[in-house]
Order: structure tokens, then sequence, then C-alpha cells
């Protein structure tokens, strides 16, 4: 139960979240400011009842750990549904699986090799469906994301972001957020490497300014005057076959003193970890001033507290 109103989120409660678009701007405004007054212990929240389940396929600790402990401090409880020791991992169909576990649980966050597993899970399930990373989206990572940004600017108006890398699932989320809150967003990237047409082309339909996107393969031009400098892995789970290959391509794009002196005075360093230290970014500008990577992280904790208080 939850002593908290607004307008903006009163229609979420049972919705799944499996992309960022499933959320309008007015409602990702709301989800992050309610995230910051949670933080601050300005509301409360009564979820004494409710069962978080977990299902994740692949490695994670900022994730599952966040969500355990979110829906803790919600006073509800969490339980992990391991695929490798339950009918998951034998085969039984997900339309199976699903409309046994909503019998006991009041939401599930899975994290999945494919998108489409996720919509599989939602087309039968009466509960709440939420993206805890797929191969398309991360969509609880930017919410955080969002969240830390807003905190250290007050605003998004008049920002730029510039993501540096190789573009996957974290950097696709972050163009459809921009997008639909009317932030430029620059990306810096080799030309092998290049964003999805389909994200660029969701993300122009959905923001309101043109040119919302800007695609650089010299990321000197990406950075410069940017307020957000994001990086992320060259490599993403399920890809570490690749590493050396994609090292020829990147080597170029390190986030390092040299490319966030391009930025804006009053910039800001984000990563979503784990993070390759003299790779994707520097130990120095990791660990400089002008670092928030470790604020990022525990707005996970902030963000997805937000979220299971409105879905549930």
């Amino acid at each position: 139960m939850s002593i908290y109103k607004d307008q903006n989120l009163q229609n979420l409660q049972g919705e799944s979240f499996l992309s960022i678009e499933d959320f309008n701007a007015s409602q990702i405004s709301s989800l992050i400011d309610l995230a910051i007054r949670i933080k601050n212990k300005e509301v409360i929240f009564d979820f004494s009842n409710k069962v978080l389940g977990l299902i994740f396929e692949k490695s994670s600790t900022r994730t599952r750990v966040s969500f355990q402990v979110a829906m803790q401090r919600l006073k509800g409880s969490s339980l992990e549904i391991n695929p490798n020791n339950s009918q998951i991992g034998r085969g039984e169909p997900i339309r199976d699986t699903v409309r046994v576990l909503e019998r006991y649980v009041d939401v599930l966050a899975i994290r999945t090799f494919e998108q489409k597993i996720l919509n599989e899970y939602k087309k039968w399930s009466n509960i709440p469906i939420i993206n805890a990373l797929s191969d398309l989206e991360h969509p609880c990572q930017i919410l955080a994301d969002f969240m830390t940004i807003k905190e250290e600017f007050g605003t998004f108006d008049d920002l730029t972001i510039s993501y540096i890398g190789d573009p996957n699932n974290v950097s696709n989320s972050l163009i459809l957020c921009a997008a639909i809150l009317n932030i430029k967003i620059n990306i810096g990237c080799p030309k092998q490497f290049m964003p999805s047409k389909e994200i660029l082309n969701r993300a122009s339909k959905l923001s309101l300014k043109d040119e919302i996107v800007n695609v650089f393969n010299d990321p000197r031009d990406a950075v410069r005057f940017s307020n957000v400098v994001y990086t992320d892995v060259w490599a993403s789970m399920g890809q570490e076959s690749q590493a050396v290959d994609k090292e020829r391509f990147f080597k170029n794009y390190i986030v390092d003193t040299n490319l966030v002196n391009l930025a804006a005075s009053n910039h800001i360093v984000m990563h979503c970890l784990p993070a390759y230290r003299g790779k994707e970014i520097s130990d120095e500008t990791f660990e400089s001033k002008s670092s928030r990577i470790f604020e990022q992280a525990e707005n996970r904790l902030h963000a997805q507290q937000a979220l299971l208080a409105v879905i549930l």
C-alpha cells in the first residue's frame, strides 16, 4: 500500500516495463522525482504482502541485489527462481511457467538473452513483467541514469549527453529515453559499429525535436560541450569472444582526460558497470571528481523502489 499519489503514475499499476518506451515523458519524469524522494526518505510505502520473483539467465550484481534490497525496503519480499535448477532449464514452456508463477508472486523481474522471451512472458502473464536486461534494452539502468542526471543538474533542459563506445542494449535505452525527454544525445562509435537503424527510427518518432540523436565516428566531435559523458564495455555479456577483435576498432574511443576535457566545464562521467579500466575508460577518469559512477550504481536501488511502488 502506498501513501504517495501522483496523477502521472496512477495508471501504471499492474503495467509491465519491458522497454523505456512503455512510459511517456511525464511518467518517466514523475518516476524519477519519486525515486529522488524515496532516496531522501520523504515518502513511505508498505507492500508487506507483496512478493517479487527474480529470474536471471545471465550474471548480475547490481540489478539482482538492488531489486532484492528495493523490495525489502518496500517491506515486501523477494525470491530468486534459478533457471538451472527449475523446470525453466528443462524447457518448460514460458506460457506454463508464468501462469504458475503468477499465482505465487506479484511481479517478475527477468534478465534474459532475447527481448522476445520477455514479450512471451508478458503475453501469458496477469502480473507485471520487468525487463532486468535483454539483448535489446536495459530500461531499469536508464531510469537510474536519468535520476543521476536530474540530481546533478536539477533539470533536463538544455543538456547534451554523449555516449562513447559500442552501441548496445544500454545505449539503445539511453537513446530512446533521451528522445522521449527531448534531450540531445550524441553517439561516438566506429563506422563498423553504428547504432541500430530501428532504434534511431524509433527515437526520431518519439522526439518532439529534430536531430535529437547525432552519430559521430570521431569521439571528440561527440563529446564536445557535452554535459554527460557516458560509456560502457566494448563487448557486452555474451560477446566475450569478440572482445579482442573489437579492441582494434575501439582503441581510440577510450574515455580519458584528453577526451573529457572537450566536454562542458560542468560535465559528469557515467558508466553502468562493470568497467574495464584502461579499456573503455581510463582509471584516472573513472576516479575523477567528475565521475558519478557510484552514485549512478546506488540509484539503481532507489529507481527500482520507485518502479516497483508504482506498478504493484
